[in-house]
């Protein structure tokens, strides 16, 4: 691997050996990214999956999560062991397609910029689609869905599974917010969020964009597209959103969400009842049902995102 200025530590985050056919394709694809100076896989406690890929992959830097356990803990100890001068992550069920990291990289290219994402297309099981997954939710299972823009603009987050930030300002922040995000399967979320709102606030004067020709493959597993999970994941998005409210403002941590659900919801629902499917419609209706109930439930208990428990970060 070799790379051109400025350095690039792409961070690979797991947690189940039950990925590893997925994780293969997410490492092999991040080194084969030529602006790649180096691949940090971080395991996060599961000693099985640590020694299989440290045999499986001598030529990257595999190390176990040095913090509580949890996919926040995980991205910082990359952070605090990274080289370059920009951290790019890449989900465990996320392949990168050619040219993903350039296409981040030419967004660096303007000195306000301090973070960006790519776009990320759903891989679903035998290549069929959920009727019960509708574009406006592709967010539930990790992808761009409609209402995010359809060429390089500014954003207020970007999405977790392809993300590239300049290291220095992340750092300074004391990194991901080891009291958000997801720990194993459970669906919590808004650790990105998070971050890049406290990245905008550290700085009003930077820019946080989305590249839609960076773009990656995410995985889509069968347990991902049952009501049951559009439901569970839904409530607990609003879970995470009623936290960041306390913690950052409600402006800043609904802003994206009010539009969201004004405009894009409503028309989804009516798209998808005029063109026979009903289905879809009932998704959209159960998804922000559930996703309301949560802001209800995490503000009726002073849910809240505590300061950052922040291990000390260090430039390297």
């Amino acid at each position: 691997m070799s790379s051109p200025h400025p350095e690039v530590s792409v961070i690979v985050c797991a947690y189940t050996q039950r990925r590893w056919d997925d994780l293969t394709a997410s490492v092999e694809s991040a080194i084969a990214q030529p602006d790649t100076t180096e691949v940090i896989l971080v395991i996060d406690h599961e000693r099985e999956l640590f020694e299989r890929a440290a045999a499986a992959w001598p030529q990257i830097t595999v190390v176990e999560n040095a913090s509580r356990q949890g996919l926040s803990g995980a991205r910082n100890t990359g952070v605090e062991l990274a080289s370059g001068v920009i951290v790019a992550f890449l989900d465990d069920d996320a392949t990168a397609g050619p040219g993903w990291l350039r296409a981040m990289l030419d967004c660096f290219d303007a000195a306000d910029v301090v973070a960006v994402g790519g776009r990320a297309n759903p891989v679903w099981p035998h290549g069929l689609p959920s009727v019960t997954l509708p574009p406006e939710l592709l967010w539930v299972v990790g992808c761009t869905y409609r209402g995010q823009p359809t060429s390089r603009e500014d954003v207020r987050n970007v999405m977790g599974c392809t993300m590239a930030f300049i290291r220095s300002p992340l750092v300074d922040i004391g990194g991901f917010n080891l009291d958000t995000g997801r720990v194993g399967q459970i669906p919590l979320g808004a650790e990105e969020t998070e971050v890049c709102i406290r990245l905008r606030q550290a700085n009003p004067a930077t820019r946080i964009v989305f590249e839609p020709l960076s773009t990656v493959s995410h995985r889509v597993t069968p347990d991902r597209m049952t009501w049951r999970y559009l439901r569970r994941r839904s409530f607990f998005e609003g879970v995470s959103k009623a936290a960041l409210s306390r913690s950052l403002g409600r402006g800043d941590a609904l802003e994206s969400e009010s539009a969201y659900a004004r405009r894009i919801l409503p028309a989804g629902v009516i798209r998808e009842l005029r063109q026979g499917r009903p289905l879809g419609a009932a998704a959209i209706v159960l998804s922000l049902g559930a996703a309301a109930a949560g802001l209800a439930y995490g503000t009726l208990l002073r849910a809240s995102v505590a300061a950052p428990a922040r291990t000390k970060m260090v430039a390297p």
